[in-house]
């Protein structure tokens, strides 16, 4: 028989499985249809500690009171449960519905009957989930005492292993939405989201006060991307001194195979190292302790990001370079055609705008804006004769020039890239008239794709507003009462109908991007 004093050097003793915060009670059941059974215990068990937590007890004499109860407290470590109370399977059923209704597997339950013959022993460990079977005489207070330190601590290790399932389920959906991430800007607010809610999930209790940030580093500058707790709405700022200094020092002892570090039990710092533009800092400092299990599964998901992080920045180098050969071609067009001063971009831009505006995603608006320079790329098969012409175009002139849109369509048509898919779709278009009189296909209303619609608004609105060797620029109340005269005409109506909505937006980007 173990003593009581030495159970509790026992439990005390066994420090490996860190799972509930100091602040934090075991909760112990007692169902009984007796009140002396309930004094009884709680007398035996009131100076009882495990792992340096005390125990709070909860009372129920009936079936009805055990399943509110229950129900109210999920998180109840054990049930001392008298099978005979109202009905002579009260007990029982109480176990059912548990086990059955809500699916409770965690909390602990021990049979203690003083009726042995109502429940015998044999069967009810075969058909019912408990834990252990006592009858009332046999249970001590050495042995009630033993009874409940084990089963605290299988409660203990099934909710260790339980957290350790979730956090892992956890990491796997965080990764998966990581994974669609396609932009560092968006990423940064999704890593802080992710691992605050990891941390979250795995604690018991009250949540935790969680503050944080995602930072950029370049050299030794730092600009918060995204934050949290007392670091929130600090976007495009830097930490305080204080928390700069700290974050300096510390980052000196992040070795290449070293990417986490813990300053202290409630904070820690992460590096993602970039090979190809600014490194990614991660701070995180909490009102609770860092346990074992939230460090393992912190390491998993900080190495998935790692991973991921490496892949957004190699997509958006190659994003950034198609941008960049995209801007560069469709320049090279001005050049030839003597327009110059940023047309592409700004087309780029009011495109950007009015795709938004029209109501499409924003993967959608951005990948107009990024096509959008393609627009007369098929201007390099028309002779420079003819496209510098200040004079007017012959009719067999301006057949040539109307082919630059199957030309620019040729170019890109057999690519399988969604950019340049949508450059095909752009240069072929652009110049189709919603009343279907504009050219190469003669294309009417929504028969046109919304790409060339939103392409010939923002490309007529700003060549009207250019110099051209055929032409002067028209002065913008001209060229407004020029558009609006042309919707359902030339343009979409409801393109139209945004374009004035936002005329503001729309001179401010014309404005910004016109060289002076």
């Amino acid at each position: 028989m173990i003593e009581k004093d030495e159970a509790i050097r026992y439990a005390d003793e066994e420090k490996d499985i860190e799972v509930i915060d100091s602040s934090v009670e075991w909760k112990i059941m007692i169902v009984d249809d007796e009140d002396e059974i309930h004094n009884v215990t709680k007398m035996v068990l009131s100076d009882v500690t495990y792992k340096g937590h005390k125990l709070r007890f909860l009372h129920a004499h009936s079936a009805s009171e055990t399943i509110n109860l229950i129900t109210e407290h999920p998180d109840t470590a054990l049930i001392l449960l008298d099978v005979v109370m109202e009905e002579d399977n009260s007990g029982l059923k109480v176990i059912k519905y548990i086990r059955e209704d809500l699916k409770n597997f965690l909390v602990r339950i021990v049979i203690r009957t003083g009726q042995p013959g109502e429940a015998p022993e044999k069967k009810v460990i075969v058909d019912y989930d408990i834990n252990d079977y006592k009858e009332k005489t046999e249970l001590t207070s050495p042995k009630l005492f033993s009874t409940v330190i084990a089963s605290l601590r299988s409660y203990e290790n099934l909710i260790t292993i339980d957290k350790n399932r979730k956090g892992l389920e956890k990491i796997i959906e965080a990764s998966a939405r990581l994974f669609e991430m396609q932009h560092i800007s968006r990423f940064s607010s999704e890593i802080l989201f992710q691992l605050t809610s990891l941390f979250q999930l795995n604690t018991h209790g009250d949540k935790p006060v969680i503050s944080g940030f995602v930072a950029s580093k370049l050299n030794q500058d730092f600009t918060i991307l995204d934050g949290c707790g007392r670091f929130e709405n600090m976007e495009n700022s830097s930490p305080s001194v204080s928390d700069l200094e700290l974050i300096k020092e510390k980052l000196l002892s992040l070795q290449k195979n070293n990417r986490t570090i813990y300053l202290d039990d409630c904070t820690y710092l992460g590096l993602l190292k970039s090979k190809i533009g600014n490194d990614f800092i991660l701070y995180l400092e909490t009102s609770k302790e860092f346990s074992k299990s939230d460090k393992y599964l912190n390491e998993v998901l900080f190495s998935n990001i790692s991973s991921i992080f490496e892949n957004i920045q190699l997509t958006n180098e190659i994003e950034d370079t198609q941008k960049e050969i995209l801007y560069t071609l469709g320049e090279v067009v001005e050049s030839r055609h003597h327009e110059t001063g940023n047309h592409v971009k700004r087309v780029a831009e009011y495109a950007y705008l009015l795709a938004h505006k029209y109501g499409l995603n924003e993967a959608e608006a951005y990948l107009i804006k990024q096509a959008s320079p393609m627009h007369d790329v098929g201007k390099v098969g028309i002779l420079d004769s003819i496209l510098n012409k200040p004079d007017k175009l012959t009719f067999d002139e301006f057949e040539i020039i109307k082919t630059h849109t199957s030309i620019g369509y040729n170019i890109f048509k057999s690519s399988p890239r969604k950019l340049l898919k949508a450059a095909a779709i752009i240069a072929l278009q652009h110049h189709e008239k919603f009343d279907g009189t504009g050219y190469p296909r003669g294309l009417k209303g929504e028969d046109i794709h919304i790409y060339g619609r939103i392409i010939c608004l923002a490309d007529v609105f700003d060549a009207l507003g250019s110099d051209r060797v055929y032409k002067k620029a028209w002065e913008q109340d001209k060229i407004l009462d020029y558009i609006k005269s042309e919707s359902g005409k030339s343009f979409d109506p409801k393109l139209v109908s945004i374009f004035f909505n936002n005329l503001d937006e729309i001179l401010n980007i014309r404005d910004s991007l016109t060289q002076k």
